[in-house]
Parts: C-alpha cells; structure tokens; sequence
C-alpha cells in the first residue's frame, strides 16, 4: 500500500486523491487551508481511504512536523505554481518523490536545483500542458529518423460557449494568467528560443471545428531544453475559439493588465463562469523524415467529461488528474528507477496509456 500525501483539495487534487484511493493501493492524505472541501469529498463520495488533514503551504515547518511523524512515499503538489518551490523543499527534507502541476518555467528550474544528486524523484510539470502533451509528442518524435517540425496544440473549452471570450474558468486562473503573460520557449533554426506570449497566431481545424491558436508560456515543458540541435522548429500553442487572443490581448497588453495581474484575476473571476461542461483538445504533430522520404504523423484526441465515483468531473480535471496518477503510479512501481530530475518526456506515451490511470488518453 502506497501512501501520498497530496496538497490542495481543488479542482484538481480532489480528483487525484478520489482516483489514487479508489484504486485500492493508496492510502491518501489530502491537505489543505480549510477542511471543508476535504471532507467534503470524503462524505460526499464515500472515500474511506482518503484522510481531510488541515495543512497550509503558508507554514512549511506545520507540514513538515506532519511528515516527520507520518510515513509517506510521495507528495504530491496540486497547489498554485508560487507554491510548488517550499512544497519541493519539504520533499527533499523528508526524501520523498515529488510531482506537481507547475506550468510556471522558473518553479521547475527551482525545483530541478533542489532535485540535484537526490535519490527520489523530483517530477514536475505533470499535468496536460505541460504534461502528457510532451509525452506524446516525444512518442511521435521517435518514429522519424529526422525531425523537422514539431507542433503541440492544447485547448480546454466550455462546449457551449456563451460571453465575449468564449471561454470558461476551467482550472486555475492564477495558471491561466501565467501562461498569457509570461514569456515563452520554442525552437528556431534549431536553437532554443524565446517567444513572445499572444503571438504565432494560426488557425487550425480539428473534427471540421475552427479554432485558432497563439503562443502561451509553459505548455513545451522541458522539450526545447531536450531536443535543441536536433529539430529544426517546435512550439507550442493554446487552442481557443476565434476571437479569444485578440480580447486577452486587449486585456493583458492595451490595458496594460499584465501588469497588475491581481485586478485582472478579480475580473475575471467575476464575469467568467465556471463549468463542467468543457472539452479538451490535444493536438500533436510532427514532420520529418523516414528512409530519406518526408511523413507527417499526428496525435489527435477530444476528451469530454466524466462520472467517477458518482460525480462529474470536467474534462481538464480527468486529464490533468490522470496524467498526474499515471506518472507517479509509474514512478512509485519502479521507484529504484527513477533519481532525481524527471522529464515528463522520460514516460514512454505506451506506459502512460496501459496504465490504469491513463484510461481516458486511449
């Protein structure tokens, strides 16, 4: 029996405890600043193997008393992005594996500082984007013998969108704004480059539907750092419906927003609904070649949400919570194998979809 503690009782992490402990190998603490959504899920959907603990990232020497006085094998970090650093350090404290979601570029650099010469695995980014876009996009990029051009295309969208943005508060709208505000990483001529946030605008059809897409930070993870000198173009880009970049930009840029990203949280926050009714898009191509002759082969998926244990989740929550368990199922079956900093691309996408958690990416 495998026990986690995971942190953060949101959208997210609520999913991954549901998901680890239902599968009848993990004991799960789920932490968080209040016990009401804890226990919540626990008496809502019966989960016997899931304990609501009271514990706050605000006040690291609280959660590593905790550690030092329970067993663990793994953290697991469901938290913002701006957390992820102190949550890492307890990890490293307590040796133990360590995951997260971190789309933010300098929490992962800092994580991977702490993850020097450590005999756990210091595993972050493992969500959707970044996440299981880099593995199957890694996956395409073996079957060439050259690689010309490497494309990852992601989108969370409300179904049936109804405001100005045609959007909906999926996820984090911390992590929304990080990715339309902070700089990107791409690869030009062969060589890592950055990129600016809001531009590259395309479009692109998927099953018949426009959709346009644009730059936005962290959705690469670690490929331009991997395949720099050996492909000539990557990037990576956020799918939405026509019409979103050019509002955001009105926001974040015209009005300067980007700049004071606390308001711009409020308004959004304030005006844009939530919803369980989204799809997710995922979209990976790559262009090179096999025995001198030039191929194109993609990975095209739309995951729709799911019932699990009685309630729906949305689409972003299935994917992202179980691109999360499959990674660390994988890691804490084999947990010799893996030391110290793990790219998401070091998880053949085989694994991940044979995996009891990689289900809905099939």
């Amino acid at each position: 029996m495998q026990r986690v503690l995971v942190l953060g009782a949101g959208k997210i992490g609520s999913l991954v405890a549901c998901l680890l402990s239902e599968s009848g190998d993990y004991e799960v603490c789920l932490g968080d600043i209040s016990l009401d959504a804890p226990k919540r899920l626990v008496d809502d959907l019966g989960l016997s193997r899931v304990k609501p603990m009271l514990l706050d990232a605000r006040h690291p020497d609280s959660i590593s008393a905790y550690l030092a006085a329970h067993r663990f094998d793994a953290v697991l970090s469901s938290l913002p992005y701006f957390c992820n650093p102190v949550v890492a350090g307890l990890a490293r404290e307590h040796r133990l594996h360590y995951f997260d979601l971190t789309e933010d570029v300098e929490v992962t650099n800092q994580v991977k500082v702490l993850s020097t010469d450590s005999p756990q695995a210091f595993v972050p980014q493992c969500g959707l984007a970044p996440g299981f876009i880099s593995i199957a996009a890694h996956d395409l990029i073996t079957h060439f013998d050259t690689v010309d051009t490497v494309k990852m295309r992601v989108g969370a969208l409300p179904v049936h969108p109804s405001n100005a943005l045609k959007y909906s508060l999926t996820w984090s709208t911390d992590g929304l704004i990080n990715e339309y505000g902070n700089i990107c990483y791409g690869i030009e001529g062969g060589e890592k480059v950055y990129l600016l946030p809001l531009e590259g605008y395309e479009t692109i059809e998927v099953d018949g539907l426009l959709y346009e897409a644009f730059n936005t930070s962290g959705g690469l993870g670690t490929l331009a750092d991997t395949y720099a000198g050996n492909v000539r173009t990557m990037n990576y880009k956020t799918l939405r419906y026509p019409g979103h970049c050019e509002k955001i930009h009105l926001l974040m840029n015209d009005l300067k927003l980007n700049e004071d990203r606390e308001t711009l949280k409020r308004i959004l926050e304030r005006a844009i609904p939530q919803t369980l009714q989204d799809v997710v898009l995922i979209y990976a191509s790559v262009t090179g070649t096999r025995e001198s002759a030039l191929f194109e082969e993609n990975y095209v998926k739309k995951i729709y949400p799911q019932c699990i244990k009685g309630k729906l989740w949305s689409a972003i929550q299935v994917t992202t919570a179980s691109s999360l368990c499959a990674v660390a199922d994988l890691v804490l079956a084999a947990p010799k194998q893996y030391r110290g900093f793990i790219t998401q691309e070091s998880f053949p996408l085989q694994d991940v979809l044979k995996n009891r958690f990689g289900a809905c990416y099939r």
